[in-house]
């Protein structure tokens, strides 16, 4: 295929090595995403107007994308700060403690909790159900939330999308692509993804097991209270432990140790041992005994709320009972049971001002999720350009006239320079599909990979169906959501409170290898 590559594919690939290269500084890349933005729509169009009003139009296409993502984000935040202020958090993580007693239990239980639910149901709904239930529990057991995120990333949007073994879009869209059969790409796109996110994890336990500390209540309350101070600020050095390299002076654990509410039963004993015997302190107690029996109510009703939805999504997968649901529909459904317990507990909590209350629960979801994640917008936008689906609406061109496909074209170029030799095209496909995934898309680059595979496959001696697997592992990882800081990740660090370049940033050497090692694996093997 031949493409004739303009000076607007220059300064595009130009703005994408500015960025790489301010990542690998542990910089900030929205200054360079928003200039190289500009440029590009002022050397693709040559007017200054189209290149000023394309940095607007680049964030509000992105955010048009990705709001469903903030959304949830702010419906759940506000639903976990209902429970909080009835007391319902604590209560409802207790069972897992029993199970998610220490760092090691509570990193294997997150990760196959994850990847089960996103394999069945892709990581839209997984992401929501793992940051309401599980990831106060693994926070309590002493993991760091980088930690936390970065095996919910790399078990959801990593193993289980990268494979889509029980949906298989993507080996669908990919051996279509390549002419092959689709259970061919299937069924090796699932070995390599355990690959890939087996050694990922293995080295993710290895490097990050150092931050984790001693099971502790106190260590919710720190990780709340890091969050309202924001998500994007370093307190300087590695931020491994969870937000920075400084840890906080560690506070004295309440009565009962770690184990669990020793310091909410020690604190209700000793209210009951000064409490006078004057029937006037009867009305407080019976309000406490009313408030803790809500509270565990709430506390029994999320998770078996969740799970029921779950049992719906099995039941409209494997029967006909009801009808199936898709990715979106899987969250939005979410997002509306979280809102609703928001309102449940609310109203439990302040009954005579509940409106008020859930407003301001809602507000503070809302300005949480765009105080963590809205420097993604103007960087997604940038990637966007490259992506012919929306960069019409950012450059100005008409609805009815195709967008260019500058991101797309440079990969088309690249390959045309691969030697003809197994190893060298199976990573340029490798390669190839992870500057594709550049754009935050996980499916968005494997027509492009698939039909490589299927054209180079047969000169290299490689069995298509490999190298279309190969290029399915390195768009997905990429664009998927978990080396990608603009993609579906910014849900993973959202429910984490971790900021998410920071996540991307751990996640990329452990995938690397993976993909790596996988990818000699396929050649040798397959």
């Amino acid at each position: 295929m031949d493409v004739q590559l303009t000076a607007a594919h220059w300064v595009y690939l130009a703005g994408i090595l500015v960025i790489l290269a301010t990542m690998a500084l542990r910089k900030n890349i929205v200054v360079p995403a928003v200039v190289a933005t500009f440029l590009t729509a002022l050397t693709f169009s040559g007017s200054i107007v189209t290149g000023l009003s394309a940095i607007f139009n680049a964030s509000l296409v992105a955010a048009k994308e990705l709001f469903n993502i903030f959304l949830i984000i702010a419906m759940v935040t506000a639903m976990l700060g209902a429970l909080r202020q009835l007391g319902a958090d604590r209560m409802m993580v207790a069972p897992f403690r029993r199970v998610m007693r220490a760092g090691t239990s509570s990193f294997l239980v997150l990760a196959a909790v994850t990847y089960v639910i996103s394999l069945f149901f892709w990581p839209t709904p997984a992401v929501p159900l793992v940051g309401a239930v599980l990831i106060p529990v693994a926070i309590r057991a002493g993991m760091s939330p980088l930690s936390v995120g970065m095996v919910i990333a790399i078990c959801g949007q990593g193993m289980a999308l990268s494979s889509d073994y029980i949906i298989k879009v993507a080996p669908g869209i990919s051996a279509s692509a390549a002419g092959v059969e689709p259970d061919a790409v299937a069924d090796k796109a699932m070995v390599l993804s355990l690959i890939v996110g087996g050694t990922a994890l293995l080295i993710t336990y290895l490097v990050q097991k150092r931050h984790w500390r001693a099971p502790s209540p106190d260590l919710l309350v720190e990780w709340e209270a890091e969050a309202d101070r924001g998500i994007g600020e370093t307190r300087g050095g590695d931020s491994s432990g969870g937000g920075g390299g400084s840890r906080p002076p560690r506070r004295p654990e309440p009565a009962g140790g770690p184990s669990g509410g020793g310091g909410e039963q020690a604190a209700t004993a000793t209210a009951v041992l000064v409490a006078p015997s004057d029937p006037i302190a009867d009305p407080d107690t019976e309000a406490e005994k009313e408030r803790r029996g809500t509270a565990k109510a709430f506390a029994m009703l999320v998770p078996l709320a969740y799970l029921a939805f779950i049992v719906y999504l099995m039941l409209g997968k494997f029967t006909e009972v009801v009808p199936p649901l898709q990715g979106g529909d899987a969250a939005a459904i979410v997002g509306g049971i979280a809102a609703l317990i928001l309102f449940g507990a609310a109203a439990s909590t302040d009954r005579g001002g509940f409106l008020e209350t859930t407003s301001d629960h809602l507000v503070d979801g809302l300005v949480f999720a765009f105080k963590a994640m809205g420097c993604v917008l103007p960087i997604a936008g940038f990637f966007f350009i490259g992506n012919p689906e929306f960069a019409g609406p950012i450059l100005g061109i008409s609805a009815d006239a195709a967008g260019p496909a500058i991101l797309f074209d440079l990969v088309t170029t690249v390959q045309a320079h691969l030697p003809q030799n197994a190893f060298i095209t199976s990573f340029g496909i490798l390669l190839i599909g992870l500057v594709a995934g550049l754009d935050g898309s996980g499916f968005s680059g494997l027509p492009l990979t698939g039909a490589l595979s299927g054209a180079l496959g047969p000169a290299v001696d490689v069995d298509p169906s490999t190298l279309a697997a190969i290029g399915q592992m390195g768009n997905i990882w990429s664009g998927g959501g978990v080396i990608i800081a603009w993609s579906s990740l910014v849900a993973v660090a959202g429910f984490a409170r971790v900021p998410v370049l920071d996540l991307a940033r751990k996640c990329f050497l452990p995938v690397m290898a993976g993909l790596i090692l996988s990818t000699v694996f396929a050649v040798l093997v397959f």
